[in-house]
């Protein structure tokens, strides 16, 4: 009987089973990490917002174990511009609210380095999105001094975890609310409105809000 050769068999299939077992557990990593993408749908944008091909943006890093994309929606009025940004996350661990909540800060306040200076105090709270996900949220106002005169902005960031698709959702709105000497907070209330009025009522109290809205299951 030949014990070499026995064990030089043994293994080539020790080899191949490693190799296989290899082969599956990236398998499944892959298909586990299938990113579904949080969105406005059309019916809820109507005909004053759309989304802007132009700045849809996506990634990927570890061969495609983490990833994400990003999807913004402008509105049509040159004189009060205004725009919602969703970005859909999913990485190998669904990160913490502390990390979405430093990541969404750091998102909003790198507006500065284009003009945007905001005032000292912001705020902070929660609420529920219409597919009733916990919502944290942070909203600030300020000013745009790229522009003259200055024109008053509102900005409000807002994350949480999709339980149902393990993706973490960020979403961010921005409003200009003034023009020369006229104010409009029309599109800033068609962001941030909600069934239960949490930034006001009269305006601020609906069904159609854009980031209540927000589908990401």
């Amino acid at each position: 009987m030949d014990f070499k050769s026995d064990s030089g068999e043994s293994k080539i299939y020790a080899v191949i089973a490693i190799f296989i077992i290899f082969v599956v557990i990236l398998a499944i990593f892959f298909s586990s990490n299938i990113l579904q993408e949080a969105i406005i749908e059309d019916n809820i944008l109507g005909d004053g917002w759309s989304e802007n091909l132009a700045d849809r943006d996506r990634d990927s890093q570890l061969w495609g174990l983490e990833k994400w994309v990003s999807y913004t929606y402008r509105n049509n009025d040159s004189r009060f511009p205004a725009y919602v940004t969703v970005t859909s996350i999913k990485n190998l661990f669904m990160m913490s609210e502390e990390d979405l909540r430093d990541q969404t800060i750091n998102t909003i306040e790198q507006a500065s380095d284009q003009g945007i200076i905001f005032d000292e105090s912001k705020i902070t709270g929660e609420r529920a999105s219409k597919n009733e996900h916990r919502i944290m949220y942070i909203v600030y106002e300020g000013n745009d001094t790229s522009i003259e005169p200055y024109e008053q902005i509102k900005i409000i960031g807002e994350y949480w975890n999709c339980g149902v698709t393990g993706a973490s959702i960020i979403c961010i709105g921005f409003a200009q609310i003034t023009n020369n000497s006229e104010t409009n907070t029309d599109y800033w209330a068609r962001i941030v409105r909600d069934r239960e009025g949490t930034f006001g009522l009269g305006d601020f109290q609906g069904e159609d809000g854009l980031i209540f809205n927000v589908k990401c299951h």
